[in-house]
């Protein structure tokens, strides 16, 4: 009895292990384009696409003024807003990156 709980205590932990070997970071950058733009490419740590993940531009206020999705290259392209914003790269939950609009520079 003791033997079957130590080989299922053994498979969870390898388990458990092998689960974070496949984990992903989700990647978000943004550069303004020079012509009232701005761009923003995505991506995950391990390599993974980020086509189709939601875009959000936000007011300072978290107040969201547009929404889209990356396109088939991971990259989604929108209008430079008047005042403070940022935009957010939402794959769901855990995966979640905001980059602030002061940090996004030609």
């Amino acid at each position: 009895m003791r033997k079957t709980f130590l080989v299922a205590g053994l498979s969870a932990f390898s388990l458990f292990i092998a689960s974070l070997a496949l984990a992903h970071t989700p990647l978000c950058s943004c550069y303004d384009n020079g012509d009232g733009t701005i761009t923003c490419e995505g991506g995950f740590s391990d390599g993974s696409s980020a086509a189709g993940v939601t875009m959000r531009l936000m007011d300072a206020s978290g107040k969201v003024l547009m929404e889209g999705k990356m396109n088939e290259d991971s990259e989604f392209t929108c209008k430079k807003p008047d005042g403070p914003y940022k935009m957010q790269f939402d794959a769901g939950p855990g995966h979640l990156v905001e980059v602030n609009g002061d940090d996004i520079v030609e």
